[in-house]
């Protein structure tokens, strides 16, 4: 790699900054000896094995000493411009705009790049957050109905003479009938009323009913997946089933569980319940508490960021619609929507995550939070151990791309979040404070949020990767 001696960074109009570049004579002279070297090998050259072209015959069959200079200057820019970025420490967030002020003939090179960077956005009053939360703290009603949900798997059917009622289950024949269509049977089967999960109307039909009863009635039936049509309903009532679940004992406890009690059970229901819930709220936390963040900036978000957000949520679709063999078309038939539609909810999250993303950077930078070189090495680590590569590996490819100070840059944003979820004020639904202890962990190391606070970034490399592979591909 060509690396500039001198690069410095200068604000302009909105968010963009110009980088100026000087390369010195003589590493312009070893940029135009190394593409030398790379066409040498590349030409094939009546007389001349590949790789010993001389540079007079070189020169002379791309047609001339400038054309080659030319050449040598446009391979060594991007990397010129990577290194810019590093020294400098910019953060770019769109492609650069270059141009050569001095030296495309002869002397020492010098460039101008303008790209446009993340702005800075406020934050007034950022300190004083509030966060509403669910309820944390588990009941003895929240343990009952874990019981009889418990319970309901045990349970046994006893038929029944009275009338039907949700929650019974119902053995019917069925027959609907629709015109031009195949006569659709169902012999003995065995329906939960209340479930609403065969034909609409038979719910209701089905309420009150007795066994020997027969029931006539006109449902609409799917023909296709945006198309209903209707069908006569016949239903014979053969008989009606009522659950009976066990009563809640140590006996029944010791066979429907691993506990000899049922004092033991529910201790154990209350544990996983209460683990459960702290999972749940440590995840409303943080996103209340981004939510609360992101209503403070007045800034609009940059539409470079939001095109490229958008754009990423398009491909993260397209490629779980891949998966699943489904087209775009079939998927906005399912979901009820059109394309506009679709498109305005992905433009929606989007500018949401842009402005998340401006509003915690601005946060670090309010509270002076900083990514040591140590932290750095450890996240650039734990980046080698997933990819399987070796950390001076993982470095040199971020290097080359120029994605260094992005990278300390998501770090520091993730301590950010780390911040606010630390500070936000808790608070119940009824407006009283919430002490952060139940949010800890079973180990009391820390409170929960802490974990959530961090995200991994396996893409790191293969983004660096990508863009080494642009790079070549322009040269």
């Amino acid at each position: 790699m060509v690396a500039p001696m001198r690069a410095t960074a200068s604000p302009i109009e909105g968010n963009r900054v110009r980088l100026s570049v000087e390369m010195d004579e003589n590493e312009v002279d070893q940029a135009v000896r190394q593409t030398a070297r790379r066409l040498s090998g590349q030409l094939r050259v009546p007389g001349f094995r590949p790789g010993k072209v001389p540079r007079q015959v070189l020169e002379a069959r791309l047609g001339g000493s400038a054309v080659l200079r030319e050449q040598a200057i446009r391979d060594a820019l991007p990397d010129m411009y990577a290194q810019a970025v590093v020294d400098t420490e910019v953060d770019p967030i769109a492609a650069p705009d270059i141009d050569i002020v001095s030296g495309s003939d002869h002397g020492a090179v010098a460039f101008d790049a303008v790209v446009e960077v993340r702005p800075t956005v406020s934050i007034p009053g950022y300190a004083g957050l509030v966060v509403t939360l669910p309820p944390i703290a588990v009941t003895d009603e929240d343990v009952d109905r874990q019981v009889d949900r418990l319970r309901e798997q045990f349970g046994e059917l006893v038929q029944v003479q009275r009338p039907a009622r949700d929650g019974d289950h119902v053995t019917i024949d069925l027959v609907a009938t629709r015109a031009g269509a195949e006569d659709v049977r169902l012999d003995d089967y065995l329906y939960e009323l209340g479930s609403g999960s065969l034909l609409p109307g038979l719910d209701e039909q089905l309420r009150g009913s007795v066994a020997g009863d027969i029931l006539q009635f006109t449902a609409s039936t799917p023909v296709s997946t945006d198309e209903t049509s209707e069908a006569g309903v016949k239903v014979l009532v053969k008989d009606v089933k009522e659950k009976i679940l066990p009563e809640p004992s140590d006996e029944w406890a010791s066979e429907a569980s691993e506990f000899a009690t049922l004092a033991e059970l529910r201790d154990d229901l209350r544990d996983q319940l209460s683990r459960v819930r702290r999972s749940q709220t440590q995840l409303v936390l943080r996103q209340k508490a981004i939510d609360a963040l992101v209503g403070l900036v007045e800034e609009p978000a940059p539409e470079s960021l939001v095109e490229s957000e958008v754009q990423e949520r398009l491909q993260d679709l397209g490629h779980r619609l891949e998966e699943r063999r489904m087209t775009v078309e079939q998927f906005l038939r399912a979901s009820g929507q059109d394309e506009q539609t679709l498109l305005a909810g992905f433009r929606a999250g989007a500018e949401h995550s842009v402005k998340a993303d401006l509003a915690l950077r601005a946060l670090a930078d309010a509270e002076e939070l900083q990514v040591s070189d140590e932290e750095l090495d450890g996240y650039l680590a734990g980046i080698a151990q997933q990819a399987g590569l070796d950390v001076k590996q993982v470095r040199d490819r971020i290097d080359r791309s120029g994605r260094l100070p992005a990278v300390r840059s998501e770090q520091r944003k993730e301590k950010a979040v780390s911040w606010l979820l630390d500070h936000v004020e808790l608070v119940d639904e009824s407006g009283e404070p919430i002490d952060r202890a139940l949010l800890r962990n079973d180990a009391g190391a820390g409170a929960g949020p802490d974990d959530l606070s961090q995200s991994d970034h396996p893409d790191v490399v293969e983004s660096a990767e990508k863009e080494d592979a642009d790079m070549e591909s322009r040269r």
